[in-house]
């Protein structure tokens, strides 16, 4: 039955799912269980996109709009690009699955730093496709590293900004300069799934200051993260024309679901409520660095997202350690940082009992 599989997925392993909160409880004897692991914000989903779920749920007898047209037009309007320029995906992930398929035939390259997010190198290997992990300067994407590892049948460079692990990202000048290298047969994604948690001024726009200037390139965003949509998975690239026809070709007819497009329809454009909800991440995340540090534990920034990494010495034997005391983090084995975890900013509550179980594990002290 061997021969059955495709080689190119031998070596690959499943995902490893987090056990869901009550399971937790359940098997630990936990009264509380703080979930820190996904990078799910905090925040619920806004009011005008629970009020659009629920007009969506009445007509769930009906496939949802397979071209996703309002939302590929509300999006084109708040970018100010064509609507031919947007592609959607089942998250961002859902389009790093797209521009894979499109691209990648056995044999060709993909060139991404390392520790990144696992998609880049799982959809790559999938099909076949050979993969240059280059590691990270400082916990930061070697860019020119990227530019030295890229051969001529590398068809995408993958740049996280910030990147996921490690939070951190490139400042705008190194970027930019990035651009003006990369060779013309090489699609370079640039993933900014958190980019509306960020406000360091370094920090490059990659739609105004990259895309409308006439590189070739994916600029990739999210609405699972500070839109507290993670549950309907929708998620967006803006692209050049050819790229999004192309992964038209691959998507599945009805891949974002009815009420993840109108909740995503009904979350564009709510300027005040991000602004809020930034400040709230901004001041969670140094909590969770003050918790770290207190600890004599150095987390890697700046952090720009909502979240933070920190070298451990062993990451699942701390991850399995909090969570008995009814913290779960991230070990970060699959992203290529066994030594690491990452821990999600969470309520102002939720990282202080994050605190504490940290403070009761390194001392030996149980809760």
């Amino acid at each position: 039955m061997s021969e059955l599989f495709r080689p190119a997925i031998a070596e690959l392993v499943p995902y490893e799912p987090g056990k869901p909160v009550e399971e937790v409880q359940r098997e630990l004897g936990l009264e509380r269980v703080v979930k820190l692991a996904s990078n799910e914000g905090p925040f619920p989903p806004f009011p005008a996109a629970l009020e659009a779920m629920d007009r969506a749920a009445r007509e769930l007898n009906r496939y949802p709009d397979g071209g996703a047209w309002a939302l590929r037009s509300a999006l084109a309007a708040h970018h100010g690009v064509r609507f031919e320029e947007i592609v959607i995906g089942s998250g961002a992930d859902g389009v790093i699955d797209l521009l894979s398929q499109a691209t990648l035939d056995p044999g060709d390259e993909i060139v991404c730093g390392w520790p990144s997010f696992p998609s880049y190198v799982l959809d790559a290997a999938k099909l076949g496709a050979a993969v240059h992990r280059v590691p990270l300067r400082d916990h930061t994407y070697d860019l020119d590293g990227l530019l030295a590892a890229i051969g001529p049948r590398t068809k995408l460079v993958y740049v996280c900004h910030p990147n996921n692990p490690t939070g951190t990202g490139n400042p705008r000048a190194e970027l930019l300069a990035f651009f003006e290298h990369v060779p013309d047969h090489v699609l370079t994604v640039l993933d900014q799934a958190y980019f509306e948690y960020i406000d360091d001024p370094e920090y490059a726009d990659g739609i105004e200051e990259i895309f409308k200037h006439g590189r070739r390139v994916v600029v990739l965003r999210t609405f699972s993260k500070i839109y507290g949509l993670a549950g309907l998975r929708v998620g967006y690239g803006v692209a050049p024309e050819d790229v999004v026809v192309a992964t038209s070709k691959v998507r599945r007819a009805f891949d974002v679901t009815a009420t993840a497009q109108a909740a995503a329809v009904a979350s564009i454009g709510q300027a005040d409520e991000l602004a809020r909800r930034r400040a709230a991440n901004a001041a969670g995340r140094a909590q969770l660095e003050d918790a770290l540090r207190g600890h004599g534990l150095e987390p890697a920034g700046p952090a720009l997202g909502n979240f933070v990494f920190v070298d451990v010495g062993d990451g699942r034997a701390l991850f399995e350690r909090l969570l008995r005391e009814g913290v779960i983090v991230r070990p970060l084995a699959a992203f290529g940082a066994p030594e690491a975890i990452r821990v999600s900013v969470g309520t102002a509550d939720e990282n202080a009992f994050f605190a504490t179980a940290l403070g009761h594990v390194l001392s030996g002290v149980s809760s």
